[in-house]
């Protein structure tokens, strides 16, 4: 069966699937879970993959709320993952709309058991991943630790926008918490007994944000207190700040912690505090493999999909940061964005609405075409795959 049977093949399984499909995300939609509590989300997911009968699913797969459903044959051909994630945001739901992606990884999924099966035998192995708390500390980070990608050719995933963006900017990104340590004491009547925690969290703050002036472009720095005292009367013993450091480039954040760690320890001293600087965890920055890209941009074109709408503004926008960079750097990943069909921005109550729309399942399923039409070419096209591996092995070092 030639390549373009195949997509076929692939496009008409999606679309059979669809109603679903559909289901599926509106029950996670519904039912938001937080990162590492999504087990509503995974027994939905694993299910519809029994249903729909791939012969290896691996529940609680790394992470209680993790999985791996895997079709195919290594020896017949290259390896796909294929990555999801079902977790969403405090208090606004799907904001990031977190249940299309995860119905567009299972999509790609079914389509390319369908090619399998119309070919009589499989070219090559998916591995659809359900990689929890994409929102805290990334899950994919312990799906990288455990080695799940080491015998990976390319990986990809696809993330709902307000526009379509081929190359999103992605940037590395540490977390960080500093917890401040004083001295309690009544405020009123005995004040110079303490040593004031909350001083030390406000001066740091104020530290930062005075540094953030002489910040190179794309570097960036946003901080709460999760820790600011219990009473007015009471001066506070302890305090705490959280950070999200970001820098485009994953050399730079190291100098970037070096520096809000200066600001840290200056606010201790000033205050008489002691102070514990934590790093939790980074995403690396993501690594768009050209190549797949363009491949992905030809099958998208066929399906009518203009690619990186808007495309000048888009580009010069500072982007957010995602576990998927550290895949890019473990094998070669594509990450494109899809609209829909919504004027608004992700992280907003208006795209938790929009998200839920049965709308966007048209952009959705597309997207998944799109993207199992891809994964067909890499897979049955042996220069193209050599191609994608030569331009990773330059740009990951």
């Amino acid at each position: 069966m030639d390549i373009e049977k195949l997509k076929e093949v692939a496009c008409e399984a999606i679309d059979q699937a669809a109603e679903d499909l559909a289901k599926l995300s509106h029950f996670i939609w519904s039912n938001p879970e937080l990162a590492h509590e999504e087990f509503k989300a995974h027994d939905a997911v694993t299910e519809i993959l029994d249903k729909y009968k791939f012969p290896q699913v691996d529940r609680k797969f790394i992470l209680p709320t993790g999985f791996r459903a895997v079709c195919g044959d290594k020896a017949k051909g290259p390896h796909v993952a294929l990555l999801t994630e079902y977790d969403a945001l405090p208090e606004i739901g799907h904001a990031s709309g977190h249940n299309l992606i995860v119905e567009s990884g299972v999509a790609i999924a079914i389509a390319l058991k369908a090619c399998f099966e119309a070919a009589g035998q499989p070219f090559g192995k998916v591995s659809l991943l359900g990689t929890p708390a994409e929102e805290q500390r990334g899950g994919k980070l312990s799906f990288v630790k455990a080695q799940v990608f080491k015998d990976v050719d390319f990986a990809m995933t696809a993330h709902p926008s307000q526009y379509y963006i081929s190359r999103p900017n992605y940037v590395a990104i540490s977390e960080v918490t500093m917890h401040f340590t004083g001295v309690e004491a009544h405020a009123a009547e005995f004040p110079w007994e303490g040593v004031n925690a909350l001083d030390a969290a406000i001066l740091c703050y104020n530290n930062v944000s005075c540094m953030r002036q002489q910040l190179p472009p794309g570097w960036m720095l946003h901080g709460i207190v999760t820790d600011g005292g219990a009473r007015p009367n009471i001066i506070p013993r302890t305090a705490a700040l959280e950070y999200y450091i970001r820098t485009p480039k994953n050399r730079n954040l190291k100098k970037l912690e070096k520096m809000l760690k200066n600001c840290v320890d200056g606010a201790a001293l000033a205050t008489d505090c002691d102070v514990k600087m934590k790093l939790h965890s980074t995403f690396l920055n993501l690594l768009t493999n050209e190549e797949m890209t363009k491949t992905y941009e030809e099958n998208a074109s066929r399906l009518g999909i203009q690619t990186d709408t808007d495309k000048e503004s888009i580009l010069k926008k500072l982007g957010g940061s995602t576990d998927v960079g550290n895949v890019s750097y473990e094998v070669p990943t594509i990450h494109p964005k899809f609209e829909i069909g919504a004027d608004c921005n992700t992280h907003s109550m208006d795209f938790t609405t929009a998200a839920g729309d049965p709308k966007a399942q048209k952009y959705t399923l597309d997207m998944a075409k799109a993207l199992a039409m891809t994964c067909i070419d890499i897979m049955l096209k042996p220069e193209l795959l050599a191609k994608i591996k030569a331009e990773f092995e330059v740009e990951s070092q």
